[in-house]
């Protein structure tokens, strides 16, 4: 089926034409800068509830929660969800054990 059959410009005439141009030539830009003043103000790390960098590891976690043992698996999982919510993040958890 041809572009013009139901009414629709031809994707060639539509980023040829200067309306296109104009429209993006402002709308393009606006996105890029206000991406960039999102994460360079730091406003991304309160909107998704992120810890910032200097808040990864605090004075008494230094390690990186990782499960370490397989027979102190439930100890480790419920030591580093209290660390998640003390540090505000939210994680959906699924009980697969019953």
């Amino acid at each position: 089926m041809s572009a013009g059959s139901r009414g629709e410009r031809a994707f060639g005439d539509i980023i040829t034409s200067i309306r296109y141009w104009v429209i993006h030539s402002i709308t393009i830009p606006s996105l890029f800068i206000a991406g960039w003043l999102f994460v360079s103000t730091c406003l991304a790390y309160d909107v998704f509830g992120s810890p910032r960098p200097n808040e990864y590891f605090t004075e008494s976690r230094q390690g990186i929660p990782l499960i370490t043992g397989r027979f102190d698996l439930l100890a480790q999982l419920d030591e580093f969800m209290r660390w998640l919510a003390i540090h505000g993040l939210v994680v959906p958890t699924v009980s697969f054990l019953g």
